[in-house]
């Protein structure tokens, strides 16, 4: 009986090593397995971002994360980097730490810069006076909020901002139209009342400086700067003459002195 006990541990130790074995072997085969597949990554990803924008970013791995670092000129070039990186095999997550480089501009310049640039975005495609975007500027950090016609309008207003120097973060709360027919012949009807006005024709002839029409599921919002109270006055009266509108939100603001009535 002793001969057999002793047998029966010999037998499960030589088990339990090979068993150890067997585990080490495995866990050994997976490491390696997962620094090829890191090894390979890095090659595609220096592959992904072999472009004279990303010079200076790095692109370190692990387990199939990937962290960027480094600097770019412009914030549109971090986030492309980030989606280039993300459309490589196996990539499973990305920390991006890029950093935009460049001379810091003052929130005021850069505020007034967008204002201007957005607004003359998208002139020539019909969208313009129904896109009301507003610009916040903190420390570089661009806050776009409003509504936009429709998904490339929002597109272009983004694309716009992070290719322009001095914005380093963008924080997203534009907000798309919904879709309805109803809508659209609702802003086109608004359209020929506001522009058809001999009186308020003038703010047809500058695309930057339109009346801008808002209208959400027959609600309709009037933004923009007029010359006057009347010319405020004015709008408001023929957006509620249109038939088919629930509500008429009238933010039209006076140039000048007047801003406040």
């Amino acid at each position: 009986m002793f001969k057999k006990n002793c047998l029966l541990k010999s037998g499960a130790i030589v088990l339990s090593v090979v068993l150890f074995g067997a585990v080490s072997g495995g866990v050994a085969m997976a490491r390696a397995q997962a620094s090829a597949d890191d090894s390979h990554m890095q090659e595609e990803i220096h592959k992904a971002l072999d472009n004279k924008r990303f010079q200076d970013v790095s692109a370190s791995t692990q387990d199939g994360n990937v962290t960027l670092t480094g600097t770019v000129p412009v914030y549109a070039d971090k986030e492309d980097a980030d989606r280039r990186v993300h459309h490589v095999k196996k990539v499973k997550g990305v920390d991006n730490q890029i950093q935009v480089a460049g001379a810091p501009v003052e929130d005021v310049v850069l505020r007034d810069k967008l204002a201007k640039q957005l607004s003359y975005d998208r002139v020539g495609y019909g969208t313009t006076a129904f896109n009301d975007i507003t610009i916040a500027v903190q420390n570089g950090v661009v806050t776009l909020g409003g509504t936009v016609y429709g998904p490339p309008d929002k597109d272009s207003a983004l694309s716009l901002v992070g290719n322009t120097p001095g914005v380093k973060d963008i924080v997203d709360n534009l907000q798309v139209a919904p879709v309805s027919p109803m809508d659209d012949r609702l802003r086109l009807q608004l359209a020929r009342v506001i522009y058809g006005t001999p009186q308020l024709q003038k703010y047809a002839l500058d695309p930057a400086k339109p009346i801008r029409i808002t209208v959400i599921n027959g609600k309709v919002t009037l933004s923009g700067v007029v010359d006057n109270k009347m010319d405020r006055d004015v709008a408001g009266l023929k957006a509620n003459s249109v038939p088919g509108i629930f509500q008429v939100t009238n933010n039209l603001q006076v140039a000048g002195p007047q801003s406040g009535n």
